[in-house]
């Protein structure tokens, strides 16, 4: 895809706010490394006392919350909380942080941008046909199904009372730790091949660069794709990581020959679609760091590396 002639320019990061993260798992943790560089404040969720323990000996002002135990004193535990970072998995029910906090967070006085992390799976198959947030959402499999409900509860409350909501939909999230190095390391790695299917995915330093660029310029009601600029097979990305690892390459295997798939690998296979992700570059002028799988494992790579070698 070509490159934006003239993305907007970034303005200066805000300092010294306050963030508070209902689920605090792998993209709010990064977001949150980077924040505290600002001298942000960092609050969230967890479901493990133990993760609740570490969090709190990082300096993370963590709270356990399921849909058994509430927030108590809601009030004071976000007292002061200027931005929300919603990423919750969502029931059959929606959003639990909805569901149960939902008026408390349209109340909060200083409030100033919530981000809800959705997923492409909410548009369903378009049979490799690019889409953007305009394209229609026709969700085929159960997490798409959930994540469109949980974005229409989340949209409700900012059509209602001005909720300064932001959505984002994420393709495959990736980073070090989390990426396709790590399956083959493991040895889970399969190459399954289905004619024409690619998918888009999006490194999490690129997730934590459009977060922070949209806190810089708030536009609740926004949706934004967060994805990189070159849908491919899986197949190729598991070759990549081997010949990264040095590692034998398994051979492909057709989709209609595979024993088993798990549901949410099959409703994977089930989706087929390229994701455009223009409006970040042009309304968030964001560059992306990562613009393919070969460039972000190679940072992933290069990162294990460093860390081996410390």
């Amino acid at each position: 895809m070509d490159e934006d002639k003239n993305p907007q320019p970034v303005p200066e990061f805000p300092r010294n706010k306050s963030l508070f993260c209902f689920g605090f798992g792998y993209t709010a943790t990064a977001l949150s490394l980077k924040l505290a560089e600002h001298g942000w404040t960092i609050g969230g969720t967890t479901t493990d006392q133990e993760k609740r323990s570490f969090l709190r000996q990082s300096g993370i002002n963590a709270y356990l919350f399921d849909k058994t135990q509430p927030l108590i004193a809601i009030d004071r535990v976000l007292d002061g909380v200027t931005h929300l970072l919603l990423s919750v998995p969502p029931s059959e029910h929606g959003d639990i942080s909805y569901e149960i906090h939902g008026r408390e967070l349209a109340a909060m006085p200083n409030l100033e941008w919530a981000g809800y992390l959705s997923a492409t799976s909410v548009y369903g198959n378009y049979d490799g046909k690019w889409v953007d947030e305009e394209t229609p959402t026709s969700p085929n499999n159960r997490r798409g199904t959930l994540r469109l409900k949980a974005e229409k509860q989340w949209t409700n409350l900012y059509l209602e009372g001005g909720f300064p909501l932001h959505i984002f939909r994420l393709a495959g999230i990736y980073g070090p730790g989390r990426s396709a190095l790590d399956v083959v390391r493991a040895g889970k790695a399969r190459r399954i091949v289905k004619e024409g299917h690619v998918f888009n995915r999006i490194h999490i330093d690129d997730i934590v660069q459009v977060l922070t660029a949209s806190m810089a310029n708030p536009s609740p009601g926004e949706i934004y794709n967060l994805a990189d600029d070159a849908p491919e097979a899986s197949h190729a990305v598991i070759k990549y990581a081997c010949e990264l690892l040095g590692l034998d390459v398994p051979e492909l295997i057709p989709y209609d020959e595979v024993d088993y798939l798990a549901p949410i690998v099959r409703s994977f296979y089930q989706d087929n679609k390229r994701i455009k992700n223009d409006k970040i570059k042009q309304d968030l002028g964001v560059k992306l760091l990562y613009p393919d799988y070969r460039a972000g494992l190679n940072a992933c790579f290069a990162a294990e590396d460093e860390f081996q070698q410390a």
